[in-house]
């Protein structure tokens, strides 16, 4: 089961947008920061096909700017 934690940066003023955007997505727990212009993301889905698309999707968001991968792990090894 890959669990990843990613920082997501919007565009330039689209933050509760992107937060909109994200939190309709299946398998993800967003978390915008209070103090910055940053959301934490958490995936947590039930294999790599399923990550690849969730990524897919993330990636096709218009208010997403850009998001990095902070730590990614699979619990089935």
């Amino acid at each position: 089961m890959p669990i990843k934690s990613y920082l997501a940066h919007p565009q330039e003023g689209k933050k509760e947008d992107l937060l909109m955007a994200l939190s309709k997505i299946n398998h993800c727990e967003v978390i915008p920061a209070q103090n910055k212009d940053v959301i934490v993301l958490v995936t947590d889905t039930e294999s790599e096909i399923e990550e690849n698309i969730l990524k897919e999707k993330l990636e096709a968001i218009e208010s997403l700017k850009l998001f990095s991968m902070v730590s990614g792990f699979d619990t089935q090894n």
